[in-house]
């Protein structure tokens, strides 16, 4: 190539390679603000407390005719004595909060030490991004749980007929979620059954790995226990959690709602 011919491509060399980083260092600032975004995206988010099933007739055991436990009392002095502890307990707990979520009710299990809740969980391994280590995840979540001193122990059983409660997947979401709650009480406010879907990717695709699922499993498995959202996003129940394990305040409130009878707790 002659000398001539070779002058304007080597005048437009600096425009090209800088053309070149400027696309470069676009992308690159694009890949930033990606990573940024997903470093402060909460591992879980609730765009509602759980959801309550309509309320159920009292459960039986199988293999049993055990009448359920009777409703507490709806006299005034009773409902004066629960909301007395609860507001001693004042901001060691948040079960104030979850009064009126609840409709000013608490709604929890009965005793279940003799005869463990059975919790089936299902096998995603048809689902795109499955990992066969959430089923221990979930597993960890309600030892986690039981762990706090609760009168409530956990089975885990492999057919879902057999569940009282049952944990399915969802590849995700159509709303901003990452897990959902539904549970059914009887007139006395006991929880007698209940499910949990828990998705494996954000609304928008983003994969949910191990920690993040064992954080969705704790957050669902208290709404599955009877609590609801706290403002407090320290604890593992507030809507869009960014904690991976349970703080002193949710082990309290579980503490404190399970020395208390289910019941409403309104007048009249």
């Amino acid at each position: 190539m002659r000398v001539r011919e070779a002058l304007p491509l080597l005048l437009l060399m600096p425009v090209i390679g800088f053309i070149g980083y400027a696309v470069m260092d676009q992308r690159q600032r694009a890949d930033d603000e990606r990573a940024a975004e997903m470093a402060s995206r909460p591992i879980v988010q609730d765009s509602a407390p759980a959801a309550t099933a309509p309320a159920a007739p009292p459960v039986v055991e199988s293999g049993g005719s055990a009448e359920p436990p009777p409703p507490p009392s709806t006299a005034a002095s009773g409902r004066t004595e629960i909301l007395r502890a609860i507001n001693t307990a004042g901001s060691t707990t948040y079960l104030n909060e979850v009064i009126v979520e609840r409709d000013s009710g608490l709604a929890r299990w009965p005793e279940r030490i003799e005869q463990p809740l059975r919790i089936w969980v299902q096998d995603g391994k048809a689902l795109p991004g499955w990992n066969p280590a959430y089923p221990d995840e979930v597993r960890k979540a309600f030892d986690t749980w039981t762990l706090t001193g609760i009168p409530v122990k956990f089975t885990f059983v492999k057919d879902s007929a057999d569940g009282d409660v049952i944990v399915q997947w969802v590849d995700k979401f159509d709303a901003p979620i990452t897990g959902r709650t539904l549970w059914a009480r009887d007139r006395g406010w006991w929880i007698v059954n209940g499910s949990i879907t828990l998705a494996l990717h954000h609304e928008k695709g983003e994969v949910l790995d191990q920690d993040a699922i064992h954080a969705i499993a704790l957050h669902e498995v208290g709404h599955l226990l009877g609590l609801d959202h706290c403002a407090d996003t320290a604890n593992i129940m507030t809507p869009k959690v960014r904690v991976r394990d349970l703080s002193e305040m949710d082990r309290n409130t579980i503490k404190l709602l399970y020395s208390l009878p289910a019941g409403s707790l309104k007048g009249g």
